[in-house]
């Protein structure tokens, strides 16, 4: 496990179906094989813990979002790093983990809306135009991408994308 001091954060973020948990896992799995053991912290898996019934309204994002950057900014502080794997569409829950975890980076994984939307692994797209969801960022919601991500992913293979993430994070003396 990373020291205190190794400790940082990395936040995946773009429109649902963009492909950041197949980004997460590959850079999961290459964090790994350079001995570090980072926690994912994935958006779905937690609302099923911090919030029973999700609306997905303004109100409960801002909490949702809140306390995955409390968890988040925890672990750091004690020495665990962390890959969050959320889309985080608004610009405020990103940066606040920026401004409370110093050692921290963000990736954009910019694909097109209509990409996503033939993607759609898990429905959400198609739930939207059925009447089933109101507030898909990119879509009802508003997605406000990074202004200044540290990292641009724009159609390259995960691993390809793992391996920027990777050499970022050594360029900033992370790793």
């Amino acid at each position: 496990m990373a020291s205190k001091a190794e400790a940082f954060a990395v936040w995946i973020t773009g429109l649902p179906a963009s492909g950041k948990s197949t980004i997460t896992g590959a850079l999961n799995a290459r964090l790994a094989a350079c001995g570090v053991d980072a926690a994912v912290l994935e958006s779905d898996e937690l609302r099923k813990i911090l919030t029973a019934h999700p609306r997905y309204d303004e109100e409960e994002r801002d909490a949702f979002y809140a306390q995955m950057a409390w968890i988040g900014k925890l672990l750091v502080r004690h020495g665990v790093p962390v890959i969050f794997d959320a889309t985080g569409n608004r610009r405020i829950y990103r940066d606040r983990v920026r401004r409370e975890i110093p050692r921290f980076i963000e990736v954009f994984v910019d694909v097109p809306l209509e990409i996503c939307m033939a993607r759609d692994p898990k429905g959400i797209y198609r739930s939207a135009r059925e009447g089933g969801s109101a507030t898909v960022p990119g879509l009802q919601a508003a997605y406000e991408p990074p202004e200044t991500p540290e990292v641009v992913v724009h159609g390259e293979s995960a691993e390809a994308a793992a391996e920027r993430i990777i050499a970022k994070l050594a360029e900033k003396g992370y790793l």
